[in-house]
């Protein structure tokens, strides 16, 4: 998985304008069958696991893969749970905070709504959660095509917002309604897959600096000889290997335990994970110097991938609040 994703990730900032290696790079992930992960296998239950799902998107993250994969898999996995045949290409769609599936009451859309991680070009096809009875059913929202363009800081994974009045449509041979559960064990799926993209981004974000330190020179001799250069590396070496083994339980969670419990379990790993991007992610910058932000230097595009999968299905803050109301039973703070 990782030898494909840094076949199909950016060398420079530049790769990312490539059209025709946009095209590649998207068949062969479709050949290596990893949109399919989250299919139903006949029985109800998915083709791979969760786990499988995570060491993909590890993958990805650490080669900051322009690859449509977590958008996808999460559409594909709800679609699943609604008894329903995924539809190529599409995602969910998601409300402003990007931490809940957009909840559409009428025959059409009453406010912008997010597309993430879709095709940046082509159609944009999300599903929309419309309430019916206790549960949910799917509907799609389809939009023109887009044009390449994201509104989003990410790189490498396109943001649209579908506009108001985006007419929906019907998703065919639903066989069941969506319940909360149904609900909490998908989003438990996306904490998971967010959590290893932030894994994967950590690790690759590294192994640049690393290299860098070890090339660039002052006074004469490489950065990275330098004691501070070495703490800070270090550092983030520690933080990503604890950020490995937060993300690992709930990953397995994900088709191994309840709902509750695989939803919580991937909001310990979330707030972990994201602080520890963010700051591994901001360190290499550093230790990039005075181009860390520049457009001939890649490792800004760590760091603004990671900004994206620190806030889909809700930042550090947001976990640590819903950990404190479900295990201590607080509504609004501590006291």
């Amino acid at each position: 998985a990782r030898r494909l994703a840094r076949e199909l990730g950016p060398r420079t900032v530049v790769d990312l304008d490539d059209r025709k290696r946009s095209e590649r790079r998207a068949e062969a992930a479709r050949d290596a069958g990893w949109l399919e992960l989250r299919h139903d296998r006949g029985d109800g239950d998915p083709l791979a696991s969760g786990v499988e799902a995570a060491i993909i998107a590890d993958a990805m993250g650490e080669a900051v893969a322009d690859v449509p994969f977590a958008g996808p898999i999460l559409a594909a996995d709800l679609a699943r749970r609604a008894g329903a045949r995924p539809i190529d290409g599409a995602v969910i769609a998601f409300s402003a905070d990007l931490i809940h599936p957009a909840v559409v009451s009428g025959p059409a859309t009453d406010t912008p709504i997010l597309a993430v991680d879709h095709a940046a070009r082509g159609p944009v096809a999300a599903y929309v959660l419309v309430p019916e009875g206790d549960g949910y059913h799917l509907a799609l929202a389809e939009a023109a095509e887009a044009d390449g363009a994201s509104d989003g800081a990410d790189l490498t994974r396109a943001i649209h917002s579908l506009p108001t009045d985006v007419p929906l449509r019907p998703v065919p041979d639903q066989s069941r309604r969506l319940t909360r559960d149904d609900l909490d064990a998908w989003a438990a799926l996306g904490l998971a897959l967010t959590s290893a993209d932030l894994v994967g981004l950590m690790r690759g974000a590294l192994d640049v600096s690393v290299a860098y330190a070890q090339e660039r020179k002052q006074y004469g001799v490489p950065i990275g000889t330098f004691q501070a250069v070495q703490h800070l590396l270090a550092e983030s070496r520690c933080l990503m290997e604890a950020a490995f083994s937060a993300a690992l339980y709930p990953a397995w969670a994900v088709d191994q335990l309840g709902p509750d419990e695989a939803r919580a379990a991937g909001r310990v790993a979330k707030a972990y994970c994201a602080r520890a991007a963010r700051t591994v992610c901001e360190t290499a910058v550093q230790v990039h110097g005075g181009m860390g932000n520049t457009w001939d230097c890649i490792v800004h595009v760590y760091l603004r991938r990671a900004l994206l999968s620190s806030q889909w299905f809700g930042d550090a803050g947001e976990q640590l609040r819903q950990l404190e109301r479900t295990r201590l039973g607080v509504t609004y703070g501590l006291s």
